[in-house]
């Protein structure tokens, strides 16, 4: 049997390409009010918050990405103001596509 090729995303753990953008968003924890946030960057399956709310890892949490409803998200790894978060249900790609486009529209 030959070597198999390890993708560069299958290298880093990572389930989907991530786009490098900062997006404001509203985040909240269940049960609590919404507040603003920043998102650096993001792919189908999850992004990274900068946020000085305070998370645990496998803690749940609420983002609503500009002009979508919010949805469920659970965090992964958490370092200093930073937090790596999956989303419950993965983005649909044309929405990950406009959310994007429209970061970079911005810039």
């Amino acid at each position: 049997m030959g070597a198999e090729r390890l993708t560069e995303l299958e290298r880093r753990g990572r389930l989907a390409e991530r786009r490098d953008v900062v997006i404001s968003v509203k985040v909240r924890r269940p049960g609590e009010t919404w507040f603003t946030s920043n998102i650096a960057d993001m792919s189908l399956t999850g992004f990274r918050l900068h946020s000085f709310m305070r998370l645990t890892v496998g803690s749940e949490l609420w983002i609503m990405l500009p002009g979508f409803e919010g949805r469920r998200a659970r965090v992964q790894w958490v370092r200093a103001h930073e937090s790596g978060c999956t989303f419950e249900r993965p983005l649909h790609p044309a929405i990950f596509d406009y959310i994007v486009q429209r970061c970079l529209a911005g810039r």
